[in-house]
């Protein structure tokens, strides 16, 4: 029988997608986190999702507010996770923690915490600084180089389970009669003193519940794809389409059995940015209205910092090849494309316009038709939308676990909370009805790693 999917949440407070926040009546306010954070993790636990995971981005800045609003201001994720264990009682929770500026043991001890805090819910996923600004934010002057920055990951990893594993199984005795607390021999030091990391431990928490607590983790160059196959948990890829997922996962795989280690025991997990409806059409509305708010460099608005400048109509037609002399360069966004117009914006501009009516249902001359702001907004803030009725959503995923392209999926939503809601109430449903997303009969634990199906030794 084939295994479910993994299938958890990538937590976004504003959104996935740069206009999201602007869609009527979505959340868009840093300040008032708290409830809508509470509001998606008792969704995502209704829905049966096997964890909620939160990113982070260490440094903020102008230009965020139009590629990525939802780093401009957000929880720190240890302080969102730790947050959630008390609204929570079965969903995993992962939070990420940058190895270049995090210190091994405030780390551990954190998680191990959270850990015995919630019975063993707790994951972590693991990255590298690559961001310039938060280099200064750290009192140094630049971000250190990639091999450096893996080469003190891989010891923060190694330092991370030594310290979680301080304490034996059996070394807290507690017997009151006898007076004795401890089995001092099961109490062991760390002592790892590496070039990048060294800590002496032994750690002044109980030995987590998970044992070592499940570990994150994403990247595109060989160290950080080493690093995934070798000693995480889970590896989180990007693929564009299936063909590359289904490359990555192998490559992955193939790295973890070249170490010695079992391919089965890595899963990989892809993310997914699904725009749910009850009908195809309504969700089809809703990618339209995402487009329509894209802020583009409209004639009569005054300069905004860091503004992109790709955001115009001649933008565009550079992309795409367009004479500079063509009077296409003077329409105006909400002027239709004509099919004269789309014939000379030759194959680019084609697989554009493909691409916005499979996901908008917007068409060249037709009933709704296609503009000019649609298609600027598409070029410059691309997503990989799926967009449909649940029905579809699952044949998404279906597809993709049947291929081997992912062993499970990170969702992404547009817009909180009424897009994870049609997730969760919609899609959830016909995941489990499929046997895509296990119920609660299938589930043979309590703890993160029983829902990720892995063992409790990655080289296992």
């Amino acid at each position: 029988m084939t295994e479910p999917l993994i299938v958890g949440a990538m937590v976004r407070t504003l959104g996935a997608y740069p206009s999201g926040w602007r869609h009527p009546g979505a959340h868009r306010d840093p300040s008032a986190d708290a409830d809508i954070l509470r509001h998606i993790a008792r969704e995502g636990e209704e829905a049966g999702l096997d964890y909620l995971f939160f990113g982070d981005w260490l440094a903020t800045g102008p230009d965020l507010e139009f590629r990525d609003p939802y780093l401009l201001a957000r929880i720190d994720p240890v302080s969102a996770v730790l947050f959630l264990a008390g609204v929570t009682s079965r969903i995993g929770l992962i939070a990420t923690v940058n190895t270049t500026y995090g210190d091994p043991y405030t780390t551990a001890r954190s998680l191990a915490s959270l850990d015995v805090l919630t019975g063993g819910r707790a994951g972590i996923n693991l990255v590298t600084g690559a961001e310039p600004r938060a280099a200064g934010n750290h009192g140094r002057d630049a971000h250190a180089d990639n091999d450096t920055r893996y080469d003190r990951a891989e010891e923060f990893v190694a330092a991370l389970r030594g310290l979680w594993d301080s304490w034996d199984e059996d070394a807290w005795i507690a017997d009151a009669e006898r007076g004795v607390l401890i089995d001092p021999a099961g109490l062991r030091s760390t002592d790892l003193h590496g070039a990048q990391v060294r800590v002496t431990g032994p750690l002044n928490v109980a030995r987590p519940p998970q044992g070592r607590i499940p570990i994150v983790h994403a990247g595109t160059s060989p160290r950080s794809r080493a690093l995934a196959a070798t000693e995480a948990d889970l590896a989180l890829i990007a693929a564009p389409n299936i063909a590359d997922a289904i490359a990555t996962r192998a490559q992955l795989r193939a790295i973890a059995a070249e170490a010695g280690r079992s391919p089965e025991s890595l899963k990989v997990i892809a993310p997914v940015l699904p725009v749910v409806a009850e009908t195809d059409a309504e969700a089809h509305r809703i990618v339209e209205r995402l487009l329509a708010l894209v802020p583009l460099a409209e004639g009569h608005q005054p300069a905004r910092t860091a503004f992109p400048p790709n955001r115009t109509v001649d933008a565009l037609s550079d992309a795409l090849g367009v004479a500079a002399d063509d009077p296409l360069r003077a329409v105006a966004f909400d002027e239709p494309v004509t099919a004269d117009d789309a014939a000379r914006l030759g194959e680019g501009g084609a697989a554009l316009i493909e691409r916005v009516s499979r996901i908008a249902g917007l068409a060249v001359s037709g009933r709704r038709p296609l503009t000019w702001r649609h298609l600027v907004a598409a070029h410059a803030v691309p997503a990989a939308f799926v967009v449909g009725d649940a029905q579809l959503i699952a044949d998404h995923f279906e597809t993709w676990r049947d291929a081997g392209a992912a062993d499970g999926f990170n969702v992404l939503s547009a817009f909180q909370p009424a897009q994870f809601e049609a997730f969760t109430r919609l899609a959830a449903p016909e995941l489990r009805r499929r046997g895509l997303l296990a119920g609660d009969a299938e589930r043979t634990g309590a703890t993160l790693r029983d829902r990720l199906r892995i063992s409790s030794r990655v080289d296992a």
